[in-house]
């Protein structure tokens, strides 16, 4: 669980990323769960992004995802989301 600080600190870090992964049309796969738990265990902080194709909306698919990849929801506007996981890889510089 993260603080309300952290999260501050968080939302302005992601501020300035690219989205790592794009959610289109087939919505959340199996595969698409296995890519996003990748980059976040290299990255430990990640952009999401909803294509206009898709009919999921951010704030309702976070928590969703957040729980099946332990990670924590840090922020959902509009089409992107943003997720937190502190990684377990060495060499990874932490973040927090």
């Amino acid at each position: 669980m993260i603080t309300t600080r952290q999260r501050a600190e968080l939302k302005t870090l992601a501020h300035k990323l690219t989205p790592s992964v794009q959610i289109g049309k087939d919505g959340v796969t199996d595969n698409l769960v296995a890519q996003i738990d990748i980059v976040l265990e290299n990255k430990e902080l990640i952009k999401v992004k909803i294509l206009a194709n898709c009919d999921l909306e951010a704030k309702k698919l976070i928590n969703e995802l957040a729980e099946k990849l332990k990670a924590n929801a840090v922020l959902a506007v509009g089409g992107v989301m943003v997720l937190y996981r502190l990684s377990s890889k060495d060499g990874v510089k932490h973040i927090l």
